[in-house]
């Protein structure tokens, strides 16, 4: 196994040229203003080497970039990849504008997260919701079931596109072959926000990935399961449905112009690693999550969303039978130095990457055994999470909503009106309101009921929901 970046020189050329500029530092006159200079503010600086005037040249001269995406491309099976410093979020708005044109409607589960939503404003396209089915087991979304999203065709022909997510934040996976079978017949592109889903397809015991079951468009975080620095992120598209000169202009229009580079060689390395020993280090780590899951097992009332249909790289927990409040379980793991992905009062949500090991998966298992005996309580009912149980009822479209006159009003005094703000629970920062959709009860109960079960509330003006903003009365 690779234990030194070098090792993988040769096959990534972003990382080959990170490290040369590492290996021979220039006397620059271009921007960062650090010019490398680590004694300034400290070590946060090391490695950050730009796009232009480090990894390349400023006129983009050596074309390392366009080699690192082309290799991404054939790892993939695209057509086109094009990477990304501002993660899934740039990646899911560039593929909105991709897609959009003078207004517009497209599908859209309700699984996704609130950068699609940011991306259809910036398009000009307005959503079709599916909504996922729910697990009544564990109150958690299963896929969007492919009738469903057929169902929505029938009655809305013109739409431009599919968008779904998937896997979904908790680990299920649902049936893109089939999706993309629906979207296809209808010649319709089927786009996958994959952002949690960057190591499926390279492990027998691994589903496919959604590029392989016939999706014309994936999103993949490689910060999120691979060892890519934060915000590193990549677009991998087919091109019989997608133009890729718009992907081109959506990924340029919506990226930042001063690249970090350091983000960029990390993606480049993760795929060189992934490529050349993905099977081989994913291995264990599923073995470790499976045995993991066998301990918690036996934990009386504890149910674990694992099986088909889920990634065997998501620990899930689901608390409601065993008493145990998750903020406490959290509290507990945070004191061990066991910080994990998601905690709410009934749900722990862990992420399991290729660096983890049979050691921390074990560290993990003992502490959630010993904090959950530790808070045990009488059993209560499931109670499906907010993000996904509330049916949304648009009003007006998400952009005029957005750019409307606003004014804020009790959040009891909210209801019935047109939301002007996207409020979301985080994690998984999925929306229960958005911009142009009426504010109902049932959305209210549920962000009051989640806030109350110590998740936060994301993006909202007031995230105590004391008050919400609406659209202005006339």
């Amino acid at each position: 196994m690779p234990t030194d970046p070098r090792d993988l020189r040769g096959s990534a050329p972003l990382l080959d040229a990170w490290l040369r500029f590492c290996e021979n530092l220039p006397t620059p006159f271009t921007i960062p203003g650090h010019k490398q200079r680590h004694d300034l503010v400290g070590d946060v600086l090391a490695g950050d080497v730009p796009l232009y005037a480090g990894l390349d040249t400023m006129k983009l001269s050596t074309g390392v970039l366009a080699e690192a995406e082309a290799r991404a491309a054939r790892l993939w099976g695209a057509d086109v990849a094009r990477f990304s410093t501002g993660g899934a979020t740039h990646t899911n708005q560039a593929l909105a504008l991709a897609v959009g044109g003078d207004g517009g409607r497209v599908v859209v589960s309700r699984t996704l997260h609130r950068s699609l939503l940011s991306g259809l404003v910036l398009a000009g396209l307005e959503p079709v919701w599916v909504r996922p089915r729910i697990d009544p087991a564990t109150g958690l979304p299963l896929g969007v079931a492919a009738e469903d999203v057929a169902s929505v065709l029938r009655e809305n022909p013109d739409v431009r596109a599919v968008f779904v997510g998937d896997p979904s934040y908790v680990g299920t996976v649902g049936d893109i072959a089939a999706l993309a079978e629906v979207a296809h017949s209808r010649d319709l592109p089927l786009i996958v926000d994959a952002a949690w889903a960057a190591h499926f397809g390279f492990h027998p015991d691994l589903p496919q990935h959604a590029l392989e079951l016939g999706a014309d468009a994936i999103v993949i975080s490689a910060h999120k399961t691979l060892p890519a620095w934060s915000q590193g992120a990549l677009i991998l598209a087919r091109t019989e449905r997608i133009d890729p000169a718009r992907l081109d202009a959506g990924v340029e229009a919506s990226a930042t112009t001063s690249p970090a580079g350091a983000i960029l060689a990390s993606i480049d390395a993760s795929r060189a690693l992934l490529e050349r020993d993905g099977a081989e280090l994913l291995g264990p780590a599923i073995a470790a999550t499976a045995a993991a899951r066998s301990a918690l097992a036996g934990v009386d009332g504890l149910v674990i969303v694992a099986g088909p249909g889920t990634d065997p790289l998501k620990l899930t927990l689901v608390l409601p039978g065993t008493g145990a409040d998750g903020i406490a379980v959290e509290a507990d793991l945070l004191r061990a130095g066991i910080p994990v992905e998601a905690a709410e009062r009934d749900l722990i949500v862990a992420v399991v990457t290729l660096a983890d090991t049979e050691a921390s998966l074990g560290a993990l298992t003992k502490a959630v055994i010993t904090s959950i005996e530790r808070h045990r309580g009488p059993a209560r009912a499931v109670v499906p999470a907010a993000a996904f149980g509330v049916d949304p009822v648009p009003v007006v479209a998400p952009r005029e909503a957005f750019f409307a006159e606003h004014e804020s009003v009790p959040m009891s005094a909210a209801v019935g009106r047109v939301c002007g703000e996207l409020v979301a629970p985080y994690p998984p920062g999925i929306p229960v309101l958005a911009p142009g959709e009426q504010v109902t009860a049932e959305a209210v109960e549920a962000l009051t009921r989640a806030r109350e079960a110590g998740v936060r509330i994301a993006y909202a003006a007031d995230p105590s929901l004391g008050t919400l903003r609406v659209l202005a009365l006339a």
